[in-house]
């Protein structure tokens, strides 16, 4: 029943097939571009082109022209120098993870910041040391040079001390990430992102958290723990932790709790209140300076055996060459380095890009973190993406572009060439209970594991399956496991789609779902049948299957028992014991007929039924004579509605049209329906139409196919009132210019919808 004061459309016009909808409509002729237009294409440059890649290769031109000094430089440089302290104090804490000296992580915190600047194209990200990559860095720099034992056999270690070694480890790492990252970027695949889901890589960060987690434990309990790496290594570790438990260094988990706690609690606060603070309070660096004050005073090295930050130099390193063995070594773990490293920068700046309302771009990203990388690692830093808490810090201070970044390397610079000394007496257990409190972000994300399982278990699964996995395996071999298990689900979803029966709601042309809804038409002999995903090779045999289970019989099967009905029938007629007569067909003495076993003639019973030589055309539905006995087919219409079918493979080509032909020959008429143009041109071109399967049996609508069934087929209908029910009004137009609606009836050959 209509609503009162609902909207009505009314719609005049024929009913189409494809065909007729196209001899009526001329479509516009598109020339599509061949490989070699695109390649000509590519390759030419005129000075309109030249200055829009000069534009994107660098962006620091684009946003530098429309820079409003007066309203943006005094908060970029607030939220430099907030930055840049933060920047230092996360320098030094992550480089444990790498298993390098604490330094190092300024490097890291520098030069590839000056590239960004120049390169990437988010204006408010803070590149620099990540965890999770120093993490995957780490593991490397320990199963190269391992804490205990000897390194492995390279080329370039000889000579080198134990810490030498493993920065020439993590700079070449790097470069070779670098190097990847440019690659990528050049050759304009920075889409293979979209292959990390949301999903995969909270599960992947969460097991990353847990890493970080306990590799900082011996820092904050004061242990010495050998660095290891490979899969169950965090097992081992907790191990050997729990072993050592009681050597733990008073002093150590004393500095680490109350860090931990008072930096929690002001960052909670910060979070609480930021509103009303117009500079989140910089607690970490607060803390450290404090306890790095009452660490020289009551000198904590020596009197209680605390482990210090130690010698820092001043300035910086001349460059190096990477190590070519090392390539060879670590080119398996550098490409998921390469990948996160990309993809955690990248799922940040699409975030504040949205934010602020501009664009960045994919491809540009990987070559701006793939050039700083490869500068970087010349200067003995390692890889770097963004940190979470610290591009926040970057963006709340009131961040507006790039400038607050350079300004924040100026602080790690200055640092590193001036005041680097002061942190000397800094307690490792510092850094370590700064890196924990950190992850409060990423552990949290465990909260994500009961709205996944209510809303899409798959998901859940994949997030499970990948933080378990890296959790277990290391974080390498476990975001190759996540990927695959996200790739499997993807395909298990379109290799098993969730296929249904439509039926028409009474009164309109809408068809949905005959499982949802009461007030439904179907009339008698018709089956609509909806497949919502691609077919190709691999659900082309579920399709089949789902759809022989929607029509009720196996078309091949009543083929197969037909011809043989026949070939029984034309033997009796041959030898007497069957005879034609006014009333039909008349037999004597003739039983059931038997199945044949003889497989040679399985291709003849698959051909089509011939009545050529019979005196009649056989009733199938009609009792049969000699008491041969054939499956009863109900359905005489079959739509496939394929409105969510985006493409078709050779494979699925091949077993549709097998799959038409055999119920074309048990006399059950198809119509496709909401076709896409492009697979019905493939369709054209794959010379899939013949005298069988025809361009005819193509609709545009279900409504449309719907329509031509029942005037076809009007005994199809339950009875009159139902058939007016499923046409909708029409508009006639009169000659005076007015429009006037009426009901028409579907047997009126000039009806229209």
């Amino acid at each position: 029943m209509m609503r009162p004061g609902a909207k009505q459309y009314v719609v005049a016009r024929p009913l189409y097939s494809e065909d007729s909808f196209t001899g009526e409509h001329e479509r516009v002729h598109r020339q599509r571009k061949t490989m070699l237009n695109h390649l000509k294409q590519y390759f030419t440059c005129d000075a309109k082109r030249a200055k829009n890649a000069a534009l994107s290769l660098l962006p620091v031109i684009g946003w530098l022209k429309i820079y409003q000094f007066k309203e943006w430089l005094l908060s970029d440089i607030v939220s430099g120098v907030s930055t840049g302290l933060v920047a230092v104090l996360q320098g030094l804490a992550y480089c444990l993870l790498a298993s390098l000296p604490p330094w190092y992580g300024l490097f890291s915190a520098f030069f590839p910041v000056i590239i960004y600047f120049f390169l990437g194209t988010s204006r408010h990200i803070s590149v620099g040391p990540f965890p999770v990559l120093c993490l995957m860095i780490g593991s490397v720099v320990t199963r190269l040079v391992p804490d205990e034992g000897p390194a492995f056999n390279i080329t370039g270690f000889e000579g080198l001390t134990m810490d030498d070694q493993r920065v020439l480890v993590a700079s070449s790492v790097t470069f070779l990430v670098g190097i990847m990252q440019l690659v990528m970027g050049i050759m304009q695949v920075g889409f293979v992102v979209m292959y990390l889901s949301d999903t995969l890589v909270s599960g992947f960060t969460t097991a990353a958290a847990i890493h970080i987690l306990v590799s900082q434990l011996k820092f904050v309990l004061g242990l010495q723990v050998q660095g290891l790496s490979g899969p169950l290594s965090l097992i081992y570790t907790l191990e050997i932790i729990f072993k050592k438990i009681t050597s733990t260094n008073v002093c150590d988990v004393v500095i680490s709790l109350v860090i931990m706690v008072v930096v929690f609690i002001v960052k909670e606060l910060n979070d609480r209140f930021k509103s009303k603070l117009p500079v989140p309070v910089p607690i970490e660096v607060i803390m450290t300076v404090i306890v790095c004050g009452v660490s020289y005073g009551f000198d904590f090295k020596t009197r209680y055996g605390v482990d210090v930050v130690g010698h820092i130099p001043k300035g910086y390193e001349a460059p190096m060459a990477p190590n070519l063995q090392i390539f060879q070594d670590t080119a398996v773990e550098a490409f998921p380095m390469a990948i996160v490293g990309f993809a955690v920068a990248f799922s940040v700046a699409k975030v504040y890009s949205v934010k602020h309302d501009y664009t960045i771009d994919g491809n540009q990203e990987l070559i701006a973190f793939g050039v700083g990388n490869i500068f970087g690692a010349s200067f003995k830093s390692f890889a770097a993406s963004t940190a979470l808490s610290r591009s926040a810090v970057q963006e709340s201070t009131g961040g507006k572009t790039q400038v607050a970044g350079l300004l924040s390397a100026v602080i790690v610079m200055i640092v590193t060439l001036a005041i680097g000394f002061l942190l000397e007496p800094l307690p490792k257990s510092v850094l370590g209970a700064v890196v924990i409190v950190n992850l409060k972000g990423m552990l949290m994300q465990f909260r994500e594991i009961p709205y996944l399982w209510r809303r899409d278990k798959p998901d859940c699964v994949v997030w499970l399956c990948t933080c378990i996995a890296s959790i277990l395996l290391g974080l390498d071999l476990g975001l190759a496991a996540g990927l695959g298990v996200e790739l499997i689900s993807v395909v298990l979803r379109t290799q098993f789609p969730r296929c249904s029966q439509l039926a028409n709601i009474r009164g309109t042309d809408i068809y949905k779902d005959r499982k949802d809804y009461i007030d439904i038409y179907e009339p008698e002999g018709v089956k609509i049948f909806r497949i919502p995903s691609p077919i190709f090779f691999a659900n082309i045999e579920f399709f089949r299957n789902k759809l022989v289970e929607a029509v009720g019989f196996n078309p091949l099967r009543v083929l197969r028992k037909r011809n043989k009905a026949l070939r029984m029938i034309r033997r009796l007629l041959k030898t007497g014991d069957l005879q034609w007569t006014s009333k039909g067909f008349s037999n004597s003495s003739c039983g059931p007929i038997k199945e044949s076993e003889d497989e040679s003639t399985m291709e003849e019973l698959d051909q089509p039924t011939d009545f050529k030589d019979l005196p009649a055309r056989i009733d199938w539905n009609a009792e049969l004579p000699a008491n041969i006995i054939v499956p009863r087919v109900d359905v005489h219409s079959l739509i496939l509605d394929f409105a969510a079918v985006s493409f078709l493979d050779i494979s699925a080509l091949k077993g549709l049209k097998t799959l038409l032909k055999e119920l074309i020959r048990v006399e059950v008429e198809v119509f496709i329906v909401a076709c896409d143009p492009y697979i019905l041109e493939k369709l054209h071109d794959c010379c899939f139409f013949d005298d069988e399967v025809q361009p005819s049996i193509f609709f545009l609508t279900l409504h449309d196919a719907m329509l031509h069934i029942l005037e076809k087929h009007p005994e199809a209908a339950e009875k009159k009132s139902d058939y007016d029910k499923i046409m909708t009004s029409v508009t006639v137009h009169y000659p005076g210019g007015g429009l006037r609606s009426r009901d028409r009836k579907a047997s009126d050959p000039e009806t229209r919808f």
